[in-house]
């Protein structure tokens, strides 16, 4: 039998891909939005999640997500998948308009029940994480800093960067989690702890 939380992802569909903010979705859904530097994986992690190979697209050049795209989670919620910041090679022009899409996004007054940052766990908090960081915090936004490819890590190496992240953050054992697509670790973790943010503002009406 599933548990809430695999049942809430099993019924992931793609719904749209935005490139300008007249174009997101407006209906109102619960939204988890996915932030992360270019190639930090996250749409291998949303794939990974939702249980699906190749729901999300994901590529080895970085840079590849250029848009804004939305997976429905069946009628409960949604996860958006944010374009990747930091060292995509692309012009200047075209990074301009990925930060543009993500400042609209968060200054749009979407229903956000929270947001996902993926850091890297060979490299965690590089000085464009932090930058990020320190700008969501702006927004009082629950967040999950997920640790992606722990596979690369042995659980030693693992273990202290999981610590120096928490003690780095200030952050509870809940709120930062190592995580691998390949092995899936961290899989339950961040479905279980997703499903309590979107079941939280559905229990107050947000």
């Amino acid at each position: 039998m599933q548990s809430e939380p695999d049942r809430l992802f099993s019924q992931a569909t793609f719904l749209a891909s935005a490139g300008t903010l007249q174009e997101f979705p407006t209906d109102g859904v619960p939204e988890v939005a996915f932030v992360g530097r270019s190639n930090v994986g996250k749409s291998s992690a949303i794939n990974a999640l939702v249980g699906r190979r190749r729901l999300a697209f994901s590529s080895k050049a970085p840079g590849r997500t250029q848009t804004v795209n939305f997976y429905d989670l069946g009628e409960a919620a949604r996860l958006v998948d944010l374009p990747g910041y930091g060292f995509a090679r692309v012009s200047k022009a075209v990074r301009n308009v990925w930060d543009r899409l993500v400042g609209d996004y968060f200054s749009a007054g979407r229903p956000l029940a929270g947001v996902v940052v993926l850091m890297d766990a060979r490299h965690p908090l590089t000085p464009n994480d932090e930058q990020l960081l320190g700008w969501l915090n702006t927004f009082e936004l629950r967040q999950l800093a997920v640790l992606t490819k722990s596979d690369k890590l042995s659980r030693a190496e693992g273990n202290v960067v999981l610590a120096r992240t928490r003690q780095k953050l200030k952050a509870g054992s809940e709120e930062v989690i190592l995580f691998s697509s390949s092995n899936g670790a961290g899989v339950e973790q961040v479905r279980e702890l997703l499903w309590r943010w979107v079941a939280a503002d559905a229990a107050t009406g947000k």
